[in-house]
Order: structure tokens, then sequence, then C-alpha cells
């Protein structure tokens, strides 16, 4: 009995399965039958008739196929698990110049308003994505269509003959009911290939996306190390040359008084000790900042362990025993981890956290949970995003899981080998 009703269910999710890609595949081709019956109803004497049928085939290819595509890709994930890159072109920011016009990638325009919408425009019609789409709305009703058009064609057929009187009317009933039956389970599985042949970005836009992909990581790099040595330029010239400034006026008037008045240069001295103690504690913070020595000295894991120390949080580490990375991927993983664990405590008032780390034999997997209130999200412009690009330098990934009450999950995932 479980058996029967496994495959009963996997009967009845075909049949629905092929049905959706029956009318997914056929809707374009149902435009154009819309329009040659448009004509025919016309007549030929009718100015109209022959026009009206090819302005509704091109608008109507044009509106439906890039939905007709998204909805597949959305099928294909969610019915297989397979991912299919859309490949399309991505607006860029638009920026208002000092001139007070706004530059959009494209040219300027008065107003951000004109500025976006004739982005859009470009952007949206200058894809090269949008000849793949038209060529897969061609080739899907073609292939995946047809084949998915069998189990309902053969259910229809089973309905109309069974309810007719007669033995070729029966027959033609139990045919459909046996095409129908035996085709549902697999009619709609031809999808799957087509759509990953033909909806893939085709290697010129993969590359083209990876050069845009490059170009943003460089100037992000650019900005995020300019704003690095500002950092420490600020450090330095507030602090630690501020006190050493200091340091060198007491030592000098000490100097001057160590004669006339002993008493008081020794307190100066004292003071100046106190300050060069000061300085040294503040350089030593600079430089954790910059590169963790114990990151350095024993590499990720160790140096997370002693950040969890650090942390106002009830911090649980556990990792593979012996893992090593080159050092710029661990400075990398190190400091998102530090950003996750300070958005755990400032931001979602978390009381405990799990940091994971491990190489699943591909790359190193780094998890971040914690119970606080959720509703993180990788806004442009926040720490996610920043941390997001980060690891896009690496071909890294991060994957956020934060509805709002919590709890959050955050995986960094970099592709490498362990040391």
């Amino acid at each position: 009995m479980r058996q029967l009703g496994s495959w009963l269910g996997r009967v009845g999710t075909g049949f629905v399965r092929a049905c959706v890609v029956a009318v997914v595949a056929l809707l374009v081709p149902a435009v154009w039958a819309a329009a040659v019956a448009l004509g025919i109803l016309w007549g030929p004497g009718n100015p109209w008739s022959w026009l009206a049928p090819v302005v509704l085939v091109c608008v109507g290819t044009l509106a439906l196929a890039r939905p007709v595509c998204r909805t597949v890709r959305t099928l294909v994930a969610r019915w297989t698990g397979t991912v299919i890159p859309d490949g399309y072109r991505r607006a860029g920011p638009v920026t208002r110049m000092s001139t007070g016009y706004w530059w959009n990638g494209f040219g300027y325009e008065r107003t951000s308003r004109d500025a976006l919408l004739d982005q859009k425009w470009r952007v949206r019609w200058g894809d090269p994505a949008n000849w793949r789409d038209l060529r897969f709305t061609a080739v899907v009703p073609c292939t995946a269509g047809l084949v998915a058009c069998l189990p309902p064609v053969g259910a229809a057929a089973a309905v109309v003959g069974l309810l007719q009187a007669g033995s070729a009317a029966h027959l033609v009933g139990a045919l459909g009911v046996v095409v129908a039956v035996a085709g549902s389970p697999y009619a709609w599985r031809p999808l799957v290939p087509v759509a990953v042949r033909f909806l893939r970005p085709s290697p010129a836009m993969a590359l083209a996306d990876r050069v845009d992909e490059l170009t943003a990581q460089r100037a992000d790099a650019t900005v995020a190390q300019a704003s690095e040595i500002r950092r420490i330029e600020r450090d330095l010239h507030d602090g630690a040359q501020a006190r050493l400034v200091g340091l060198g006026l007491s030592l000098a008037t000490a100097e001057k008084l160590l004669a006339s008045d002993p008493e008081q240069a020794r307190a100066l001295m004292r003071e100046a000790r106190a300050g060069a103690a000061a300085s040294l504690a503040e350089l030593r913070e600079l430089v954790q900042g910059i590169s963790p020595p114990v990151l350095t000295e024993r590499g990720l894991v160790e140096a997370v362990r002693a950040l969890a120390l650090d942390v106002p949080l009830d911090v649980r580490v556990g990792a593979d025993d012996g893992l090593r990375l080159d050092q710029p991927v661990e400075a990398a993983l190190y400091f998102g981890v530090s950003e996750l664990l300070t958005n755990a405590v400032r931001h979602a008032h978390a009381s405990r956290a799990h940091v994971s780390l491990r190489h699943d034999g591909v790359g190193i997997v780094v998890e971040v949970a914690d119970d606080g209130r959720g509703g993180a999200d990788a806004r442009e412009g926040g720490g996610l995003a920043g941390l997001r690009r980060r690891l896009a330098v690496f071909d890294g990934t991060v994957e956020i899981t934060s509805p709002a009450g919590g709890p959050t999950r955050v995986r960094m995932a970099v592709p490498c080998e362990s040391l």
C-alpha cells in the first residue's frame, strides 16, 4: 500500500507539473494563434487583417519572453534544485554630477527620475539576453512543451472516449488513461535539460558579467584601502602621535627641572612613563585591528577562539583540527566573523552564538549563528554588503538566513584548499 500511495503521489505531482509546463511553454504560441485567428476573423478585405496580427505577435512575444523565462527558471529551481543564472544586465548607480545633471551610465539627464527611466529602458532593450530569451520561447514549445502536453491530452481523450458509446471510443479512452498515467511522472522532465541548454548565459555574457564584477571589486578594494589608510593615519595622529609629542615635552621639562626641582622632575618622568605605556597599548590595538598577531602565528581557528573570549556573548566555536589557509583568506574570514559577532551584540541583542569552521572538500565554510531578534539583510552600504564584497574577491559567497524574530544564520564559503 505504501508503494502504491507513493506511485500515485508521483503520478499526481507529475500530472500537475506537466500541465504547468504545457501552459508556460505554449503561452507565446497561444498569442501567435490568437493573432492568426484575429486576422482570419477580420477577413482579407480589412486593411488591419494583416497589420494587427503582426503587431500582436511582436508585442506579445517581446512582452512575454522574459516573464516566461523567469518562470521556467523558478520552476526548475523549485522542482529539481538546479539554479540557472539569468545573466541579465544590471543597472548601475545614478550619480548627480557637480553640474547638477544626473549621469546614469549612458547619458546626462536633468532629474534623477529622467535618468532612472532612461537607464531602465536602455538596459532592458539593450540587453543581449533578450535574443536568448526569444530563442528559448521559440524552442521550448517544440520540445518540452509538446512532451508536457501528453498527460493532459491523454486525460482529455480518456474523459471523452470513456463517456462515448462504442468499443472504438472506449479503446481511445483506455489509451488516453495509459498515456496520462504512464507519462505524468516523466513528461515534465525534458524542461530541465532544455532550460539548462538554452537559458544559461552565453560565454560572452558570463565573461562580461565577470569583467563588471571584477571592476566593481577593484573599485571596492580601492575605496576600502583608502578608507583604511585614513583610519590608520587618524588613529596615529589623534592617539599615539599626540601622546608621544606630550612625552617629548614632559622629558624636556624634566631635564630642565632635574637640577633645580628633582621632585617635580621625577613626577614628570613618572607621567612620561605612563604616557609611554599608554602609547604602546594604543599601537598594539592599532596593529591588532590591521592584522591580529594570533591570526598570523596560530591561524584562523585559534584567532576566532581568541575573538570569542573578548565578545560579551556566550560563544561556542567548533572547528576542524589543523585547518590552515592562505593568510589573505584567513584575514577576510576572521574580520567577517568579527563583523557578524559585533552585529549579534550591537543590533540583534543576542545572548548566545555559535561559530563553525570546516572544510567541505571544495572550500572553507564558516557559519555564524545567534539567537538574536533577526531581521538582518545585506542592504547597500551596510556591513553585510561590505562583507559580501570582500569575500567576492576570493570568489566567496555569503548566505544570510535571518527571519524577523530570529534566529540569524550566516554562511560564508570560499573555494580553497587547506594547507
